[in-house]
């Protein structure tokens, strides 16, 4: 019997972002699922209809940013890894991702800093 591959959901509001990130993850692990949202609200919808492994959330989106929308998906989602992935480092914005159980990741979007977040994933 064969393990279920991991989905992840790519939540960004930049499509060049998504795709950036989408393509690194398959070069690194071409048999795992990959969901987009443009946004915090489609995320949510996605969330509650799919099987969600991980989690990679933009910070600053239009509706609800990155940190909200990891806040309002921890409830129903406790023990999936979520990431931040933003290039706007703060440390008010690291603390309450660690209070929210999710890890940070700078960007720009490279090769390394998704590779860093697939192996947070991974474990």
């Amino acid at each position: 019997m064969s393990e279920k591959q991991p989905t992840v959901l790519i939540v960004d509001d930049s499509k060049v972002s998504r795709m950036m990130i989408k393509a690194q993850i398959n070069a690194l692990h071409p048999d795992w699922n990959i969901i987009e949202a443009g946004g915090g609200y489609e995320a949510l919808e996605l969330a509650d209809n799919s099987d969600i492994d991980y989690f990679s959330v933009d910070v600053n989106m239009p509706e609800m940013d990155g940190l909200e929308l990891i806040e309002r998906l921890q409830p129903g989602h406790p023990t999936k890894a979520m990431a931040l992935l933003t290039a706007n480092i703060q440390e008010d914005i690291i603390k309450k991702a660690m209070r929210l159980g999710a890890a940070c990741f700078h960007k720009p979007i490279t090769e390394e800093v998704i590779k860093k977040m697939t192996d947070y994933f991974s474990g």
